[in-house]
């Protein structure tokens, strides 16, 4: 039977299929979907590792479906969107200015921002509802977390992380909703499978994520301790002076946060729920064991920008390789690495923080409330890669 590494992102258990892939000792060219499979630990790390495996293709660098736009000038120099010297400068001076910051206050602000957003204290603009596929609104606020319908839980998993980056940047709370609004819709633009009415919300949100970081650096310097502070100072040492780029790359910091971190506490959730007993782990040791074994970023593309070759498979310029990046984080290996946080000049800056944020925000909910099997239902959001649960209450049509 085939095995569709697409469509098993949103599966109720993909990971059967994931093994047989990870025990392939070669690439595996799916003839349906016209690309290479590399499911395996030795064969993820080869292709990431290797130059001539890009992030973006040749000849399209920004997606055509926002090129020209805002959305696609933030897109184009997102660190993560480029490879080589366009890479390597802004990769450094966020991993440095990242490592400048210190974890507990982070834990301690995640922590605060959560429970505040449980309570529904301090809301001006309410949550974004994140678990709309896109649709624009708030979702109404209860008082305390006995009752949290499941919208509003889905909400919550997206709002944590990204008012938590962006209080940390320096933010008003008082600008926390509508920025975690803007990169809702801003972030709509990277899948295949938004509207056209999503990829215009995107551009004018993306231009609102501008003029808001903007914003921010005029007001005021930035304390030299704080995360903003310690990017400038970074930018400015290594002598990344493109400052286009350095907003774009502030924007790009709660871009990233904002899925791959609702998904670690979205499907820590749904393994509490599945197993109620986890509590006793603590959110730390449970948000570790989600980026390993059921992962918020089940895959990513590498395009060939010239002739390679993985183990004995010979690729060619336009080829593109599938690295099924579930499947290795859960095959047995000496490194038990998280995959999902991708690996080698590619790997994720922020790891570190995103767990502690994500374990902050489970430690809160579990204070505030037990979950139970049987309390929330939930589905997967559509997505070619992005494992992220969106939640519903008994009974309730998904």
């Amino acid at each position: 039977m085939y095995f569709d590494p697409i469509a098993a992102v949103t599966q109720n258990d993909p990971y059967p299929g994931y093994a047989a892939l990870a025990a392939q000792s070669e690439l595996v060219f799916d003839e349906t979907r016209k690309l290479w499979l590399a499911g395996s630990p030795a064969l993820v790390r080869a292709v990431m590792d290797n130059p001539a495996c890009r992030v973006r293709p040749v000849a399209e660098p920004v997606p055509a479906a926002i090129a020209g736009g805002s959305a696609g000038q933030l897109f184009g120099m997102l660190v993560r969107m480029n490879d080589g010297a366009r890479h390597a400068a802004p990769k450094l001076v966020l991993q440095r200015a990242l490592a400048t910051l210190p974890l507990e206050e982070a834990r301690q602000r995640a922590a605060s921002l959560a429970q505040a957003l449980l309570a529904g204290a301090g809301e001006a603009v309410g949550l974004s509802a994140a678990g709309t596929h896109g649709r624009a609104g708030t979702v109404p606020l209860v008082a305390g977390a006995a009752g949290l319908d499941g919208h509003r839980l889905s909400a919550w998993t997206f709002d944590v992380p990204v008012r938590t980056i962006a209080s940390l940047l320096g933010f008003a709370p008082s600008q926390l909703p509508p920025l975690s609004l803007w990169m809702r819709q801003f972030v709509a633009c990277l899948s295949p499978l938004s509207s056209p009415e999503q990829l215009a919300l995107a551009q004018h949100a993306a231009q609102c994520l501008l003029d808001s970081f903007s914003d921010l650096l005029r007001s005021a310097p930035p304390a030299a301790d704080s995360l903003l502070g310690a990017v400038l100072t970074e930018a400015e040492a290594v002598g990344w002076n493109n400052a286009q780029a350095v907003l774009a790359n502030l924007v790009g910091l709660l871009s990233q946060t904002y899925e791959a971190t609702a998904g670690l506490i979205g499907n820590a959730i749904v393994a509490l729920l599945q197993a109620p007993q986890r509590a006793s782990e603590g959110g730390l040791a449970l948000v570790q064991d989600v980026a390993l074994n059921d992962p918020p970023i089940q895959n990513t593309r590498r395009f060939v920008a010239g002739a390679t070759r993985i183990g004995t498979v010979d690729l060619q310029p336009g080829d593109v390789v599938l690295l099924v990046l579930a499947a290795a984080s859960r095959a047995p290996d000496t490194r038990s690495q998280a995959f999902g946080f991708g690996h080698g000049v590619h790997a994720c800056p922020g790891q570190t923080l995103a767990v502690a944020i994500a374990a902050a925000a489970i430690d809160t909910l579990l204070q505030a409330q037990t979950l139970e099997q049987g309390m929330y239902t939930w589905r997967y959001r559509p997505s070619h890669n992005a494992r992220i649960p969106e939640f519903f209450n008994p009974g309730e049509a998904a």
